[in-house]
């Protein structure tokens, strides 16, 4: 196959993505408000949607109950989902470009571990000093300086090349949870079983007022990455290749590290510790669409949503009525997904 035909048919398999995926979206947002404990049809749940947007349009006959379950307990889950999973997904492609390392992810890497120990901090000791801004600003210099501690590492132990970057990410991990742990071993005993929810990952706190700030987060981040993926795809070639093409190596990467510390802190402050979103979804993206970085970004958020969706659904049903950890989930199935890359890669 000649490389314009193959640039054919990754167009081609791009746009196939991109529309069945936004068609998947709709159908798994829809699934993941009907089903639950109490199960909502799905006409039910597009009536009191469509009465919510155009009160006039439809004529309401179901309970007051079954509307309160849809619009402000299901609907704003099944957003916050949507949210975190294309968030993790594009910090995740974003990290292996500038590491050039397939296994980096915000999870290994310890921002993940760093956005729960500023949130921990908050919920257990400081206090809501800046009130509902209180845990995602915490959250966001716990991952920063958990990026920073990496870097720092990394440079301290002279392990500049990929994979060891890897390890020292995993490293500064343990010390930031054993930090993390510590934080609630002196906390309140009362209050430490809400922490929990950060260390397992979950999205049952998910509500209209709090939705504005990971969106906003997401949407300017994910641009600035976006209008960076000619530099993303220069970097994943290598940092001799980039710096001829005019690219300021070191400061990219180290904002590439910080722009991949914000979405992570925001996003952990709203759902916990979630693992593997990152690391998964941008190689199953690239197996389809290639490795260009303009087609990688929105593939991985699109897939990176629909794939956290459905974790969040087998969570809320699998013990139901009671809700399983997500990142229990998303940790089986990406401990096997790692094996498989691992092996693949061997």
């Amino acid at each position: 196959m000649t490389e314009k035909a193959a640039q054919i048919t990754r167009n081609a398999s791009f746009r196939l993505v991109m529309g069945g995926g936004l068609v998947l979206l709709l159908l798994s947002v829809s699934v993941a408000i009907s089903v639950g404990a109490i199960s909502v049809p799905l006409h039910t749940v597009w009536g009191i949607l469509i009465s919510k947007v155009s009160p006039d349009a439809i004529t309401p006959n179901w309970s007051s109950g079954r509307e309160a379950i849809v619009w402000d307990i299901r609907f704003p889950r099944a957003l916050l989902a949507c949210l975190v999973g294309a968030g993790l997904a594009i910090v995740g492609a974003s990290l292996q470009a500038v590491t050039r390392n397939p296994l980096a992810d915000p999870h290994l890497l310890g921002i993940s571990a760093g956005g729960a120990f500023g949130a921990i901090l908050a919920l257990l000791h400081t206090g809501m000093f800046l009130g509902l801004l209180t845990v995602p600003v915490l959250a966001f210099l716990g991952a920063l300086g958990a990026t920073l501690l990496v870097l720092g590492v990394s440079q301290f132990a002279s392990a500049t090349s990929a994979d060891r970057l890897v390890l020292a990410g995993v490293a500064v991990s343990f010390i930031v949870m054993s930090a993390a742990n510590i934080l609630i071993f002196l906390g309140d005993p009362r209050a430490t079983h809400t922490v929990v929810f950060w260390m397992l990952g979950g999205l049952g706190l998910a509500q209209w007022g709090q939705l504005i700030y990971p969106f906003v987060v997401l949407c300017l981040c994910s641009a600035y990455l976006w209008l960076n993926s000619s530099n993303l795809n220069a970097m994943t070639i290598g940092d001799e290749t980039a710096s001829t093409l005019g690219i300021p190596v070191a400061r990219f990467r180290l904002m590439i590290f910080v722009t991949g510390a914000v979405i992570t802190g925001v996003m952990v402050a709203f759902s916990g510790i979630i693992g593997f979103v990152g690391l998964m979804i941008p190689h199953i993206v690239r197996l389809i669409v290639g490795g260009d970085y303009t087609r990688v970004l929105p593939a991985s958020a699109l897939l990176g949503a629909i794939y956290l969706l459905w974790c969040d659904i087998i969570a809320r049903t699998i013990m139901a009525p009671d809700d399983m950890p997500i990142g229990i989930v998303t940790g089986l199935i990406g401990g096997v997904f790692f094996v498989w890359l691992l092996r693949r890669r061997g």
